[in-house]
């Protein structure tokens, strides 16, 4: 375990960076010329000015420790030989490959070295202004951080792209090649990793006391492939080569147990004994903010046994897999992301990794406020200085974890536990799909964590006093709706005491009155006398029904349901905080999700729209755009002000602007369109419109609906003369990209089926260039930052009310990029930033969705033509010998599960194929398009995650901004 004493600085010599006066002979590689080397052995310290801010008003001490004949890092700003001394350096004596070659993999991980070191002399100042400040720090917990490649924006951030491309111009190599070697970081999958990490980037640009914790996953979702069978999933790889970008703190871990028993001691406390024993270890990421010293850190957990867990007796008797199995469980819960969870040993999986985020997390802040504290802690001040905030339902289980340490090990009382969890705890809802809010199988949380069910058990009975207390046993159908509605513990008995009052409940309104008493009293003669009338039948054998009877088999039993917890429920309940991600989703938890709490605690929600940080999304992966921004608004402050955008707006009619935004948008293209010849084998023209939907595949984004979309273009163009497919269509090339979960089976379909059609129409000389299909494989963020800038429609067609807000749309319209979307998450916000005219909607609207789905059920739809003709198309073959009845009969039937079309991508489907028309007519028009796609970067600067920040900032953590020196 992590003493409470230690801390996070590094020395220069613990990171291989000094220049070692000893070993000057054989530095034969670096010469003389080792600055910045230098610069970094001697730096040991640095200053510490008065900082006062908010809360933190006590501060008033200035803090100086400075060596004397010391220069400061800070003030040294490298140079292009220096830089390439310092990779030198590190190609040399931190390699991962042999010295023989100083290729690309080399050049990379000796320049990302090199970063790294004024990363860390910039991280350590932050951590040690934090500590010696004692300021509030909020913590960000998410299972996903989608960081994409870090060298491109590390070396952006800290302004030194032109010399570390002009020091490797030096070494013979080029910058962009360089970071291209560079894997993708696989810690996540989708919008919610790369939210975290757009946030991380915000919070340390922002200069924001700000930690992230998550796990540290040795294989990533999935690599996929696109084969002639779909998708197929092989394993990430990216740490095969080192990670050198992370620091493995070898001297910070806690342990984390599963299973056991909870037994009682004699000094009162409950003690969780027993079980399962692993240690989750620290990784730190270094994250930099933009033109500021502010270096925060990601923290990322991975899990082993201890060396004594290995049984060497087993191992030496030739069981070898018996005498390590200890080790294997306990590493294989930092392997997969969202590990599949059909088999049971996929649920218990699940369930670990949740936990040990959280476990291991809330040890490592509590040790951090404990040592802030020094000798007397004061555990009321906890939440004035820890502000925790759990992306989604995943970190859940810190709300019991936080409760368990403080009850347990601190010695708290159940009162102020509470008081101090709730005051800490903050909860993100980034869903309305009930299988997105989690619930967890009562008897596997009981098996596996013991002593959280006993505290989750308590809260849910806090819960029902509080319904209770709120709602009176008078009305007790509705309390009894209530209490069904909101608990926690989901299909399970109230206790004693609360069922009695439910019963009294029930029975004071059951307590008839005289009038009912003496009308209950003649119906009960009554039927004395035709049961006795009846019984003198069956004695004589002339009644029939007794003879019935007899056939009659007994009912099977009803199965019980099972008993679950609700984590989202628990979220509610132990935080301080729920907020949704845009303004419609937001409205939607309020008015559905939680409705039930919002009446009773309506001050903890509200709305926090995403952002995404423009330093990656347009200033690093799209510089001629960013260039041409920057020369018309007369400033570079757009990039940490993204206000200045909407200056953009005096300058639309300007030709020449115009010309110049149509010349990045089509350089953009040209090197998509390389990119997709690489990748699939298939030709694209840069002329034509580049037409984009990329994210996770799953029904409900209608990644459908698309397809059939360009099915019924196809067919239109294959039923027309030449001429006519030229006069009627704008030439397209449809690019889709997103991974399905391994185990989705319909999202797979999806995946099998555009691939299908791309073989079919990419190969079609008919078509030639009017229409090309084009699924890009194992998308990522760094294939994101190559199409968004190269993007002229993208589509955000979610069926509406079912997405909370995405944020890939935010990217697309800051990179002028025109939407086609329905009035769902997110696109409300950018359609009303942007302007109705410069964007493209179609579709249902959310209010409308239930009554639909109800004239489904009811048999009352009556599909249109046009979507017929295209399921028809397809059944035909054209696009394969592939059976395609169960995605096909996804869209059809009244009612079942997997049927009925529940994401109404037949009802949408006029609308939207008529929608594509106008989207046609608007592109014949460049001058107008033009304009349009300026509006839409001008009309994006609400949607920057630094806005978002200073909301959580504000309103949520109230923490503030802390200048370092």
């Amino acid at each position: 375990m992590a003493s409470s004493s230690t801390t996070m600085r590094f020395s220069a010599a613990s990171i291989g960076v000094a220049a070692r006066s000893s070993a000057k002979s054989r530095l034969r590689f670096i010469g003389r010329n080792a600055n910045l080397s230098l610069r970094m052995r001697r730096m040991s310290s640095f200053s510490v000015v008065k900082c006062v801010s908010g809360s933190e008003a006590k501060v008033q001490d200035t803090v100086a420790k400075q060596q004397e004949a010391t220069t400061s890092l800070s003030s040294f700003t490298p140079d292009a030989s220096s830089i390439a001394s310092s990779i030198k350096y590190h190609a040399e004596f931190t390699p991962l490959f042999s010295p023989e070659n100083f290729d690309l993999p080399q050049a990379f991980l000796a320049t990302a070295q090199s970063v790294r070191d004024s990363l860390i002399i910039n991280w350590n100042a932050t951590y040690d202004y934090y500590e010696k400040l004692n300021v509030k720090q909020a913590y960000y917990l998410s299972m996903e951080f989608l960081q994409g490649r870090a060298l491109l924006n590390a070396i952006g951030n800290l302004e030194l792209t032109g010399p570390y491309a002009e020091a490797l111009s030096k070494l013979g190599h080029k910058l962009e090649s360089v970071a291209y070697q560079e894997p993708d970081a696989a810690l996540g999958n989708g919008g919610l990793g790369r939210l975290a990490s757009c946030f991380l980037d915000s919070l340390a640009t922002l200069n924001y006391p700000a930690w992230g914790y998550g796990l540290r996953y040795k294989y990533g979702l999935f690599k996929q492939r696109i084969t002639k069978d779909g998708q197929e999933e092989v394993a990430e790889d990216w740490l095969e080569m080192g990670n050198p970008w992370e620091i493995i703190r070898n001297d910070v871990s806690y342990p984390v147990k599963f299973y056991g028993k909870v037994v009682s001691g004699s000094d009162g406390k409950k003690h969780w004994i027993g079980g399962e024993d692993i240690k989750a270890v620290a990784h730190d990421v270094p994250i930099p903010g933009y033109k500021t010293k502010t270096t925060i850190n990601l923290r990322l957990w991975s899990t082993k046994a201890a060396s004594e867990e290995f049984d060497l007796s087993a191992f030496n008797a030739g069981r070898h897999t018996e005498a390590s199995e200890a080790l294997a469980n306990a590493e294989k819960i930092c392997y997969i992301l969202y590990p599949g969870d059909e088999p049971i040993e996929g649920k218990i999986l699940r369930l670990k990794q949740q936990y040990t985020l959280c476990s291991a997390s809330l040890q490592d802040i509590i040790a951090r406020f404990e040592r802030r504290s020094g000798a007397n802690v004061n555990w009321e001040e906890f939440p004035e200085k820890v502000a925790v905030q759990m992306n989604d339902t995943h970190p859940t289980l810190c709300i019991p974890e936080l409760m368990r340490i403080l009850i347990d090990v601190k010695g708290l009382n159940w009162k102020d536990a509470w008081n101090i969890t709730q005051r800490t705890v903050a909860y993100t809802n980034h869903t309305v799909l009930p299988e997105a809010l989690e619930k967890w199988s009562l008897d596997l949380m009981q098996k596996l964590l013991p002593r959280h069910i006993e505290i989750i058990e308590m809260i849910d009975e806090e819960l029902v006093r509080t319904i209770i207390a709120e709602y009176g046993t008078e009305n007790s159908d509705l309390l009894e709706k209530k209490l069904k509605e909101m608990r926690i513990l989901e299909n399970v008995e109230l206790t004693a005491e609360f069922a009695d009052i439910l019963v009294k409940s029930k029975e004071a309104i059951d307590i008839p009155s005289e009038e009912q008493q003496s009308s209950e009293q003649a119906e009960a003669e009554d039927e004395k006398d035709d049961d006795e009338v009846e019984a003198v039948a069956k004695k004589n054998g002339t009644d029939e029904s007794s003879i019935e009877d007899e056939k009659e088999e007994l009912p099977e039993p009803v199965p019980e349901p099972p008993k679950l917890v609700r984590m989202a429920n628990l979220c509610v309940v132990g935080g301080h905080a729920v907020n949704g991600v845009a303004e419609i989703h937001s409205e939607i938890v309020k008015d559905d999700v939680f409705n039930a709490f919002y009446k009773l605690w309506p001050e903890k929600f509200q709305n926090k729209t995403n952002g995404v940080t423009p330093r990656r999304w347009i200033r690093f992966c799209n510089p001629d755009l960013s260039k041409i921004i920057t020369e018309w608004i007369g400033t570079e402050d757009w990039v940490l002000n993204t206000g200045k955008l909407a200056e953009l707006r005096k300058f639309v009619d300007n030709e020449d602007l115009q010309v110049q935004w149509r010349e990045a948008k089509r350089s953009n293209k040209v090197k998509v369109a390389a990119f997709i010849r690489e990748k699939t084998g298939y030709s694209v023209s840069p002329d034509a419109m580049f037409d984009i939907q990329v994210k996770r595949i799953h029904e409900y984004k209608r990644q459908l609906m698309n397809i059939f979309g360009i099915v019924y273009r196809y067919k239109k163009m294959k039923e027309m003369s030449a001429a006519e497919r030229e006069a009627n269509f704008v030439p397209r090339v449809c690019i889709f990209g997103g991974k399905a979960f391994a185990t989705y089976v319909q999202a797979k379909r999806i995946v099998k089926f555009i691939t299908d059609v791309g073989a079919t129409v990419n190969h079609d000389p008919e078509i030639g260039d009017l229409l090309k299909v084009v699924f890009v494989p194992d998308y990522n963020v760094s294939v994101a930052e190559m199409l968004i800038p190269a993007s002229e429609l993208s589509q955000h067609i979610s069926t509406a009310g079912m997405e909370a807000s995405g944020t890939s749309n935010m990217k697309f319209a800051m990179n002028g990029c025109i939407l086609i979307g329905t009035l769902d998450g997110a696109n409300v916000e950018i359609r009303e930033e942007v302007g109705a005219d410069n964007f493209f909607l179609f579709g249902a609207k959310a209010h409308e969705i239930a009554g639909l789905r109800k004239e489904r059920a009811e048999g009352k739809f009556v599909p249109d033509p046009r979507f017929e003709e295209v399921k028809e198309f397809v059944r035909s073959g054209v696009f394969g010998s592939y059976n395609y009845d169960e995605l096909m009969g996804s869209l059809e039937g009244n009612e079942g599960f997997g049927r009925a079309d529940y994401f109404l991508v037949g009802k949408d489907f006029p609308s939207y194929i008529e929608c594509q028309e106008k989207v046609d007519e608007a592109y014949r028009d460049q001058t107008k398009w033009t304009r349009m796609s300026i509006l839409n970067t001008a009309g994006s600067y609400k949607f920057s995650s630094d806005r978002t920040i200073h909301e959580y900032a504000r309103e949520i953590w109230n923490i503030e901004p802390v200048q370092l020196p």
